[in-house]
């Protein structure tokens, strides 16, 4: 079956362009062909509304100002997302009456969040990922492999490590990860293990342990070990430089806007399905 031809320039928007990845996702927009910027939408009570968001992201005057909300005159084909829960909620209300695709980064997602995103993706095409490097996804991918070789005789643990200042604990990422490990062992979420002190016994079988580690200006790291006799296996990924993540989003915003209504992640981009 043929890929569907892209669109020759795909009109982008931003969904929290002030913040640190809305800033990176400007410049990555800016310094890839075939994608354009559009809007841009940050905090109603913040101080970047009214700003020109391409000196706001340091790439000098893009003729695009920090709006508060989706404009209805706006034409667009894709929103990118990396906000908080509740305004990637209401964004995705929003993009899907617009038939707009979206591309959603943000983590810590509630659960009325996911349902809307749900609920959009029967409408337009949506990918939604807590982490969109594409290391990070070839990562998941050998980690399901390694824990499906080394079968059940190996316990894996998962340690991750962000900067201080993030909000949610244990990181999408890290979360996404130990989904992947837990289908290849058989296992839901009950099996999580986020600490262990006191005397809780000798490990299980059965359990899968995500540790999360904060402090300074770590961007992310994530490590799978799977421990087995005489011997472990170590995956990691670093991130060294938010823009890997802005150039995931970016890739998979172009990706996305010739495909069909449904739910997608940063696998589908990669052809890892």
């Amino acid at each position: 079956m043929s890929e569907p031809a892209p669109r020759e320039i795909t009109r982008a928007i931003v969904h929290g362009a002030g913040g640190r990845m809305g800033r990176a996702i400007v410049r990555t927009i800016h310094d890839t062909p075939g994608i354009t910027l559009v809007g841009a939408i940050d905090r109603e009570d913040g101080t970047t509304q009214g700003l020109d968001v391409g000196e706001l992201a340091g790439v000098g005057p893009l003729r695009v100002s920090v709006e508060p909300s989706f404009r209805d005159d706006l034409e667009a084909h894709v929103l990118i997302d990396f906000t908080r829960s509740e305004a990637t909620e209401r964004m995705a209300h929003r993009a899907a009456a617009r038939g707009v695709a979206l591309v959603v980064g943000t983590t810590g997602l509630e659960a009325s969040a996911r349902a809307a995103l749900d609920r959009a993706a029967k409408v337009v095409p949506v990918l939604v990922a807590a982490n969109t490097s594409v290391g990070v996804t070839v990562l998941a991918y050998l980690a399901e492999l390694a824990t499906t070789l080394l079968g059940p005789g190996y316990d894996a643990e998962i340690i991750e490590m962000h900067h201080n200042q993030k909000a949610d604990a244990p990181s999408g990422t890290a979360l996404r990860l130990a989904d992947v490990v837990l289908a290849a062992k058989g296992l839901d979420r009950s099996a999580i293990r986020t600490g262990r002190e006191g005397k809780p016994g000798s490990r299980t079988r059965d359990e899968v342990g995500v540790l999360a580690l904060r402090g300074g200006d770590v961007i992310g790291d994530h490590t799978l070990v799977l421990a087995g006799a005489g011997e472990r296996v170590e995956l990691t990924h670093k991130a060294t430089d938010r823009s890997l993540f802005a150039r995931g989003a970016v890739r998979a915003a172009q990706w996305i806007v010739s495909r069909p209504a449904g739910l997608y992640d940063m696998r589908d981009v990669l052809g890892l399905r």
